[in-house]
């Protein structure tokens, strides 16, 4: 077990009452999932906020509390942390409850409208046929060397992603391909992460019952590659005209990938079939049992990284 100071490392906090020296034994935003020495993050959600189940946290065992303010009825032995954005803070505590695993293997999120789920796939499959070690993180599954599981949502929470990795870690798994969705950017279900590379695939106009309109939607994927450290890269399709915009404000290398426009790495369909179709990647020509324009972009995403 940590301690509630290791944990809280690099956490901005804005008051803290009780001691941190007291040990956790697990981290968690849901009360159900709580139990003795846990600590409890208090989230707002879209349909519950988790200060309303601190108490019913500190009686089924939480030693500490994360919170936006402190509750009315202050518990003698129990800390309260008090930070601006619980949400923000569960990626940095969840990444040091977990030793920072994504830190330790090379993390590569695909985001996007369509495509995001085949380059992960693709990108999972071709790393793992030269013999090495790699997760995946898609819609579809969860999976890394022999395991295997299904997948309930595009981005899983924080918590279980550092969890996921840390396994990952121990197991010595080299690469990991996560899609990550606009919920999860805008949910901080990836705030914490250290990133190697980001790719983004295309926008197109869904989502929107969400986001509310398109400015928001895309400003959301944005941020996935504005907060990319300057030791990863960014890589993005700039046949879509949001590919460029995607890139202006981010801090790592950039680099661009296209069918129609002068790129670093660029396709051309010289063949196309029923049974698949002859490409021209960077003057090297290659056939793929894959057909359309969509998988020659998805194809060149691969190839670039």
């Amino acid at each position: 077990m940590k301690t509630l100071k290791e944990i809280l490392y690099k956490v901005s906090t804005e008051g803290v009452f009780g001691s941190t020296l007291v040990k956790i034994s697990s981290l968690s935003f849901d009360s159900r999932n709580i139990k003795k020495n846990s600590l409890y993050v208090a989230k707002k959600g879209i349909h519950l906020d988790g200060h309303d189940f601190i108490k019913k946290s500190i009686e089924k065992g939480a030693a500490a509390i994360v919170c936006n303010k402190l509750p009315e009825e202050v518990i003698d032995g129990i800390t309260y942390i008090i930070v601006n954005n619980t949400s923000k803070a569960l990626g940095i505590l969840a990444s040091n409850f977990y030793d920072n695993p994504s830190e330790k293997l090379n993390l590569v999120g695909i985001t996007g409208t369509n495509g995001k789920t085949s380059v992960a796939f693709f990108l999972h499959q071709l790393f793992s046929s030269h013999s090495l070690k790699c997760g995946l993180l898609s819609t579809i599954k969860i999976k890394y060397l022999d395991r295997e599981f299904n997948n309930s949502s595009t981005t899983p929470d924080i918590i279980t992603i550092n969890n996921l990795l840390n396994d990952m870690v121990k197991e010595g798994v080299d690469f990991c391909f996560m899609e990550v969705s606009s919920h999860g950017i805008a949910q901080d279900r990836i705030y914490g992460l250290s990133f190697k590379a980001g790719v983004f695939t295309n926008l197109t106009h869904d989502h929107l019952d969400y986001h509310g309109n398109f400015k928001n939607y895309r400003d959301t994927k944005k941020q996935f590659f504005d907060n990319l450290s300057d030791s990863a890269f960014a890589l993005t399709n700039i046949d879509d005209k949001n590919g460029s915009f995607m890139l202006q404000n981010t801090k790592a290398k950039k680099y661009t990938y296209a069918t129609k426009f002068h790129a670093d790495y660029m396709v051309k369909i010289l063949e196309c079939q029923f049974s698949g179709m002859l490409l021209k990647i960077q003057n090297h020509e290659v056939w793929s049992s894959l057909i359309g324009h969509f998988n020659s972009q998805n194809l060149l995403a691969v190839y670039a990284i």
